[in-house]
């Protein structure tokens, strides 16, 4: 016959009637192995029944009520799950139940209070009901055979100090009674309640269901141990806290203690006693995703996270006795933890230097001021003659843990923590680890806890490649680029593990902000329906998260407010991608402050789509100049607008009807003006002088416009109206240079020396400028290399799609020097 495998369900897993089917479900899915099948009390039952009591020793005639809503609660599932004739016997009994109840409860309100052992009574039913009509409902789904088991005539404990004590000799033969050594069915067991060893019942106390779990799998000799609940494992972190918490595949008995007593919601020590006793595995796993795999718990784990977990104890006050007159003198430590003890006050972590001039120690933070009097008693010789110099608590701290048997002989893990938390900006206040190194513990300030465990979960569980990103003015090309992001993210994470993080988007006036990552598929709806008005400095603030290794923030904005931001991020450590001119070609000092701010804490600042959107312009300047070459000049044509309309314009329709054609069509601004006026122009050409060295400023370049003077103020509609007056001028131009065998380009000019010059010139038609695709950018580099055969670069210079790849290429650039393996 093959071994047991028993299961433990929790209060959440049995709520109502459809838990009820997905547990059978999940149970009726095995057909090989007999079963242990504990439950807990409905979810909030057990609480209930517990208030039941306190209602009667109050005398509260709402009693009656909440009984009745308890038993009413119970016949709905009835209802929903048992056939007509094994529901009348199941609510039969519970009547049976609820009448001596009421009964018990009218006795405890007579005299006003209530033994424990009249609340462990009461407190029962919620297992036996619960298990009841599990057992009742089960064979509906099933052909194995079904038992209900009351754990009462099997499960024998003694309380002592420590909680609740098996009597293991008692219950084996107990269990050997009830259940057959061949039997090879399901038995439903009430979890929570026990026999103490007068035979009066009794409870094993809060987290009693997963015990019994663990209990009856030992007195089973089972194989395996599954503990449901309503997660989907053991998770690194209270994902609460830690957004990014992940299931932990794998870790040992030891881990989970540790976890467990620091706070993580595992599973309790005392639960785990017998497993580890008789060596057998627990399975932590998800009643409501039953497919998914859940965390193992063993004795030699097989895992791939050297850090199992990383958790807190909050609300502790930190108490030093420090003091020459301690170096070198024996039994100090036992006089003061002895006189803690006395005093019944836990210590919960003990740091001290080995030059023993000081111990601190965390206790909780309401026995701080007890505690400072009980030290200060035990000490006061000590203190009276200065040998001790001061006693000092500082409330309101915290314990970080970090948790796992891989940290043993594993270099750099302690330097991880204390890296993770120093770049945070988190104070260390002590530090505790024992020598098994399972365990890193650091107090630190309580204000900060959460800010402490992203940073080092951050650390152990993300990508290092990990970049938050926040993208600014979703317009035309800032959708291009989402659209794009959405695609490659997925495929860049399971090729690269590059986490691209898209973690907020702001228009002008709305912002949408996300813990882990905005939905792009949906971020239109997401931002029209949750987004708050626009706050650009709390903005910055979510996307420069501390538990996050880097922070971008991508400006798709022509805005010169948000280009004013850049010195600041850049200073911060949050790196800049943009294709806003503004910054590189406005005030001199204002470019001088983002280069000193980037400099200064090593942030990246990347730009490539300011001039010639996906061209590689900027990068083809920047590497000919880092190789040793010298430039002699560069030249081309910068605006896809303006060479679209002189490639169409040959003379025989008018330049006022193309600009006409271009607008309705979208190639031009909303207002032609903006493309006419050259200024877009010009302030490119003062990047790529910038780029060279040259101290060149938007007034240095000579731009002539194609906006005629009186036309410059006037309305888009009046401009777009008036501009054929000015026709013939712009068709003399053209009948000139056709008549040289030339044409008219809108070309902007730089040389070594800072000449810029902008405007309309006339080439011959075999000059590369001469014949290019309708909206091609091309720009010509005259260098010390490139001297008799310069070097072209040409392609599309505007437009959405190729703007936006300008803008990924750099991000993916960023990616690339902050050590992505692209």
């Amino acid at each position: 016959m093959e071994s047991w495998i028993v299961h433990k369900f929790g209060g959440s897993s049995v709520a109502d009637a459809s838990c009820f089917e997905r547990v059978a479900t999940i149970v009726a899915g095995d057909v090989v192995h007999p079963q242990g099948v504990v439950l807990s009390a409905c979810r909030g039952i057990t609480d209930a029944l517990l208030g039941l009591v306190a209602l009667a020793e109050a005398q509260d005639p709402a009693v009656k009520d909440r009984l009745a809503a308890v038993r009413t609660r119970h016949v709905d599932i009835a209802d929903a799950l048992l056939p007509a004739e094994i529901r009348a016997q199941y609510i039969e009994t519970l009547d049976t139940d609820c009448r001596d109840i009421a009964g018990i409860l009218d006795t405890v309100a007579r005299v006003r209070s209530a033994a424990d052992n009249i609340r462990d009574l009461v407190a029962g039913f919620g297992e036996i009901w619960s298990t009841r009509l599990f057992a009742a409902y089960l064979p509906q789904r099933t052909r194995r055979p079904v038992r209900w088991l009351d754990a009462r005539k099997v499960l024998t404990v003694e309380w002592g100090p420590l909680g609740p004590l098996v009597q293991w000799g008692p219950s084996r033969a107990a269990i050997a009674r009830e259940v057959e050594a061949d039997f090879d069915g399901i038995v439903v067991v009430t979890g929570f309640i026990a026999t103490d060893t007068r035979g009066i019942q009794t409870t094993l106390g809060r987290n009693g269901s997963d015990y019994s779990g663990a209990i009856f799998g030992a007195l089973l000799a089972a194989k395996e141990i599954h503990i449901w609940t309503d997660v989907d494992g053991v998770l690194s972190a209270d994902p609460r806290r830690v957004p990014d918490a992940k299931v932990i595949d794998a870790l040992s008995y030891s881990e989970a203690m540790e976890l467990a007593y620091f706070g993580a919601k595992v599973i309790h020590p005392q639960t785990m006693a017998p497993a580890v006793k008789y060596g057998i595995p627990i399975w932590i796993r998800n009643t409501f995703a039953p497919e998914k795999a859940g965390s193992l718990i063993c004795a030699a784990p097989v895992s791939s996270h050297p850090v199992k977990g990383i958790t807190s104890i909050e609300s502790l006050a930190l108490l030093n006795l420090e003091g020459a007159g301690m170096i070198g003198v024996p039994g100090t430590a036992q006089r003061l933890f002895g006189a803690l003890r006395d005093a019944g006050i836990s210590v919960i972590l003990i740091s001290q230097g080995s030059s023993e001039h000081s111990i601190c120690f965390a206790i909780p933070d309401a026995q701080a001021e007890k505690a400072r009097e009980v030290v200060e008693q035990a000490f006061d010789r000590e203190l009276r003659e200065a040998q001790i110099q001061r006693v000092e608590v500082s409330r309101g701290a915290s314990i970080v843990a970090v948790v796992g048997d891989g940290m043993a002989g594993s270099r750099g893990v302690a330097a991880k923590v204390f890296t993770a938390l120093g770049n945070a900006g988190v104070n260390i206040r002590a530090i505790a680890q024992g020598s098994s190194e399972r365990n890193i513990s650091v107090v630190v300030d309580g204000d900060i806890t959460t800010r402490a465990l992203r940073a080092v979960h951050a650390a152990f569980y993300l990508s290092p490649h990990t970049i938050s990103l926040g993208l600014l003015g979703p317009g035309v090309v800032g959708r291009a680029l989402l659209a794009q992001l959405e695609t490659q993210i997925p495929r860049l994470r399971a090729d690269v593990a590059l986490d691209l993080r898209v973690r907020a988007i702001a228009t002008s006036k709305t912002m949408l902000l996300a813990d882990q990552e905005i939905d792009l598929s949906r971020w239109k709806e997401e931002l029209d329906a949750r987004g708050v008005p626009l706050d650009l400095d709390a903005f910055t603030a979510h996307v420069r998260q501390a538990h996050l290794p880097h922070a971008a923030i991508l400006d798709c904005t022509a805005s010169a407010e948000v280009a004013e931001r850049y010195a600041g991020w850049l200073g911060d450590g949050v790196h800049v991608i943009t294709p806003n001119k503004k910054a590189n070609s406005g005030a001199w000092t204002g470019y001088e402050a983002i280069r000193a701010a980037r400099r200064k804490v090593g942030s990246h600042y990347l730009y490539e789509a300011t001039v010639g959107a996906g061209l590689p312009i900027i990068q083809t300047l920047r590497d000919l100049r880092e190789t040793g070459d010298q430039i002699a000049s560069i030249e081309g044509i910068f605006s896809g607008t303006l060479a679209y309309l002189f490639n169409v314009f040959d003379g025989r329709e008018s330049f006022s009807s193309i600009v006409a054609a271009a607008k309705q069509r979208g190639y031009t601004e909303p207002d032609p003006r903006d493309d006419l006026s050259g200024t877009d122009v010009a302030r490119k050409i003062v990047i790529l002088g910038r780029e060279m060295g040259l101290s060149l400023r938007l007034e240095d370049v000579v731009v002539e416009g194609l906006v005629p003077p009186a036309l410059s103020s006037v309305s888009v509609e009046e401009f777009m109206q008036r501009l054929p007056e000015f026709d013939g001028e712009m068709k003399r131009r053209f009948d000139e240079a056709a008549a040289a065998g030339e044409v008219l380009r809108y070309v902007g000019r730089l040389d070594a020396a800072g000449k810029a010059t902008v405007g309309l010139v006339r080439l011959p038609q075999k000059h590369p400028f001469g014949n290019i695709a309708l909206t091609d950018n091309v720009v010509r580099f005259s260098t010390r290399r490139y001297a008799e055969n310069p070097l072209i670069v040409q392609g599309p210079g505007a437009g959405p799609d190729v703007t936006a790849g300008g803008i990924f290429g750099d991000l993916l650039r960023l990616s690339a020097y902050l050590g992505a393996k692209l």
